[in-house]
């Protein structure tokens, strides 16, 4: 499997650690969107799309939070029984991961120099995203 396309769309603000979003193209057929690039203590990084894992209220079944003591429904308390691993709270479930360590570094490895390259261009004049341009 080889990325052969990696779009980046950059953030602007510098207070935060998100640094851009990207999407990676897999072997010229397959997308995979919400690729982050954050900033962490030893430079970035990229973290994989997520989805925040909710539990359903048992009185109106709607959908909470993990962390939430009380429905945002119907205001029920909720029991504190977060899920834990490795000692802390998993507030996130991956929906794409690769599954070794030499495919996050090729994926990684190529989003990071896309990232670069991305900051390059936009420090030129006349500079425009490209990340949505997928009908070209």
């Amino acid at each position: 499997m080889k990325v052969t396309e990696v779009r980046i769309k950059l953030i602007n603000d510098i207070e935060d650690r998100l640094r851009a979003f990207c999407s990676i193209t897999l072997d010229g057929e397959f997308v995979v969107r919400d690729l982050k690039i954050i900033q962490g203590l030893r430079g970035c990084f990229v973290a994989m799309p997520s989805r925040k894992i909710l539990e359903r209220c048992v009185n109106c079944h709607g959908k909470n939070e993990i962390k939430a003591r009380f429905c945002a429904n119907c205001g029920t308390a909720l029991s504190a029984t977060p899920v834990e691993v490795g000692g802390r709270t998993r507030l996130f479930a991956d929906i794409a991961h690769p599954i070794n360590a030499e495919c996050r570094e090729r994926i990684e490895g190529s989003v990071l120099l896309a990232f670069e390259e991305e900051m390059q261009k936009s420090r030129q004049p006349g500079y425009t995203c490209r990340y949505d341009d997928y009908d070209e």
